[in-house]
């Protein structure tokens, strides 16, 4: 009796105030998350020059936070179902700040991997309790649009990154370039995070279970499910293109293009920040029309992001490149919820930390390959070789479009007697 009272206080309009609250707090979460991350992107250029270090060698400084952040997203799922999202979040929007302040304090090249390593660490506890904390208060219905929204801050972050970054790049040098976005993140995190409001009763932010083929699930059988490593793999593959790019953009067009350090930023952040609408439309799409057709959306959207790369490649100008760049990532902007959207409306939302924490895991492997990979194309080869590699990554994701379930009928996890769980 106690339940139904309870659930009974919880109107359609708390239910979408706590919804746009949470998406409101999100974005400003992972805005910071971005900026902090991808501004390593702008600095590579004079950390390189400072440093005497090649393109493999700059590569590596996004390469081994990936791998560290990789390692960490299936047990920071695992601490998101535990402790639900608030202390995770609190404990990792302090400690990157710490780090991208020792970014700026490291004397050797070495110690700037370690660092960077370790502000993995950091920001690996972060994606999983953000997804929980979406779980835990929206509705299935809503959710792919209030993740879309949340999402888009990688728009956001990595948009108004290189506009910030690139003018203090100038003004006060790399290294002091993090120290100030180290104490303005800590601040501003720990009061976006003191906002987070309560969640959802379990009966409103769980999938009925008329809607899910197998709606009892441990966790063993989440971790062995073919079914989460397909779009883990899916994400793994849309992951290369929003990592190649930002990490490689800037230094394009300083070194093959000529711009300056605010130019650049400029030049960077446009596509950035288109992309932040077409995030937000793609959740709505999902959720309105595409839910149960999440095969053909995200294959037709891929395709066409697949003939832009092709002609922002070819591009004979700096306008052209980036008008390509940008319609290139507007359109997959699009894509994010195909990947995301299912999988959030058919996860009990208790265990939504480790199964978005399995998926961030193959975004993460992207992190780590991209720009290394990247890296290394470009000094052996050349740029163009370099993109090369992205357009080859996003056709991988039209092919395995179709090879995920599209509706949640299809989405069915191992059985009991499949992993032995009781």
């Amino acid at each position: 009796m106690t339940a139904v009272v309870n659930e009974d206080t919880w109107t359609a309009r708390r239910i979408n105030r706590t919804a746009l609250i949470t998406m409101t707090v999100m974005v400003f979460a992972w805005s910071i998350d971005y900026i902090d991350r991808f501004s390593i992107g702008m600095a590579l250029p004079l950390i390189g020059r400072e440093f005497g270090i090649g393109k493999t060698e700059q590569g590596w400084l996004v390469t081994v936070f990936a791998l560290v952040y990789m390692v960490c997203q299936i047990p920071a799922g695992f601490l998101a179902d535990r402790f639900g999202a608030r202390g995770p979040m609190l404990v990792t929007l302090v400690l990157w700040s710490v780090f991208t302040a020792l970014t700026g304090m490291a004397g050797t090249f070495g110690m700037l991997l370690v660092v960077r390593g370790l502000f993995g660490v950091c920001q690996g506890l972060f994606p999983a309790a953000s997804f929980k904390a979406v779980a835990e208060r929206t509705t299935p219905a809503n959710r792919a649009t209030s993740a879309g929204v949340m999402l888009s801050a990688s728009g956001i972050g990595s948009g108004v990154a290189p506009l910030i970054v690139g003018p203090l790049l100038m003004a006060v040098g790399w290294r002091h370039t993090f120290f100030w976005m180290a104490g303005v993140g800590a601040v501003i995190g720990v009061v976006v995070w003191a906002f987070l409001p309560k969640a959802l009763p379990e009966a409103l932010s769980s999938l009925p279970r008329t809607e899910a083929k197998t709606p009892e699930v441990s966790r063993k059988q989440l971790l062995k499910s073919p079914v989460i490593w397909k779009f883990t793999l899916l994400f793994c593959t849309t992951n290369m293109l929003s990592y190649g790019l930002i990490t490689w953009v800037p230094s394009y067009l300083l070194e093959a293009r000529g711009l300056t350090l605010t130019q650049t930023g400029v030049a960077a952040a446009i596509p950035m920040l288109v992309s932040i609408g077409t995030t937000i439309l793609g959740g709505w799409l999902f959720d309105r029309y595409f839910h149960d057709h999440g095969r053909w959306y995200l294959g037709s959207v891929a395709l066409v992001t697949v003939v832009l790369l092709v002609l922002m490649v070819n591009a004979g100008s700096t306008v052209e490149f980036t008008v390509y760049e940008t319609l290139a990532l507007g359109v997959f902007g699009l894509a994010t919820m195909g990947v995301f959207g299912l999988p959030l409306r058919v996860l009990p939302t208790a265990l939504t930390g480790i199964g978005m924490g399995v998926m961030n895991f193959g975004g993460q492997v992207a992190g780590a390959v991209a720009p290394l990979a990247m890296g290394w194309l470009a000094e052996t080869f050349s740029y163009t070789a370099a993109f090369g590699f992205l357009i080859g990554s996003t056709l991988l994701t039209v092919v395995l479009a179709f090879w995920v379930p599209q509706n949640p009928a299809q989405f069915a996890f191992a059985s009991p007697e499949q992993t032995g769980a009781s």
